[in-house]
């Protein structure tokens, strides 16, 4: 049996897929799971002995937990496809798997690069995540947006980062948070959280956003991050207007 089983799930991510499987090389087994790409990812994928499976998308969690459950390692590592080990994790990673982990699960200090430049405020960093677990131990939570890995128990924190490379260009921020913000909508309008009277509708789109961007570029210092971060802040404001807008606009379609 593998001690170390990677799971990543793909669509069209030749542009970053690369350099995580390279940061990964070491693990016994990688599963990957692809849902249509129609560029070089299954190739590039099958490239570094990945073990490819081909399915249909649906949803992040749960393709994210069919992923889980093919990987045979008495750990497994939960990547995403623009995500890095430095190599001072690896080493990490290396070293306490052949001990005897005191927890089950470990948290994953993740450093976010936006635009280039690597976000050290605004609550972006340490932005931990608990992606290294004991096959068995936990799951992710399903749910349609900003999906989390469900975990009972003491989690433990190791001291080396995780990098991510989001969002190399304003483009491409624009469009995730488009899309974010659509999912994010129907998890609002399940809730019935659709700010059906006027009074929520100004507060949810116009003024939560607002004390949103203030708390982060402002209380949590994200101007030292320069206009990078002045951009990401503002444009992640922008996502929660949005959000709100398009709950609104599904309910007032649905009537």
């Amino acid at each position: 049996m593998p001690e170390l089983s990677v799971a990543i799930v793909t669509l069209n991510e030749e542009a970053t897929l690369a350099r995580t499987l390279a940061s990964v090389a070491w693990a016994e087994e990688i599963v990957v799971v692809d849902s249509g790409s129609t560029d070089r990812t299954i190739e590039i994928a099958r490239s570094y002995g990945a073990r490819v499976i081909e399915r249909e998308w649906p949803g992040f969690a749960v393709q994210k937990n069919f992923a889980i459950t093919q990987c045979t390692g008495t750990w497994i590592l939960s990547l995403d496809a623009d995500e890095e080990l430095t190599p001072e994790l690896q080493q990490q990673i290396q070293a306490l798997l052949a001990s005897n982990p005191p927890s089950d699960a470990f948290y994953l200090k993740r450093r976010n690069y936006f635009l280039g430049r690597w976000i050290k405020h605004g609550g972006f960093y340490p932005d931990a995540k608990l992606r290294l677990f004991r096959r068995g131990a936990a799951k992710f939570a399903e749910r349609a947006v900003h999906e989390t890995i469900a975990f009972e128990g003491k989690a433990g924190t190791l001291d080396f980062d995780l990098i991510h490379h989001s969002y190399p260009t304003l483009a491409d921020y624009i469009e995730h948070m488009n899309r974010y913000s659509s999912l994010g909508a129907e998890v609002l309008t399940a809730q019935k959280r659709t700010s059906h009277s006027w009074i929520a509708f100004v507060v949810n789109v116009l003024y939560v956003p607002q004390i949103m961007f203030q708390k982060n570029y402002i209380l949590r210092l994200g101007f030292l991050d320069g206009r990078e971060g002045f951009l990401l802040h503002l444009y992640h404001a922008a996502y929660t207007s949005w959000k709100y807008a398009k709950a609104w606009e599904q309910s007032r379609l649905t009537r």
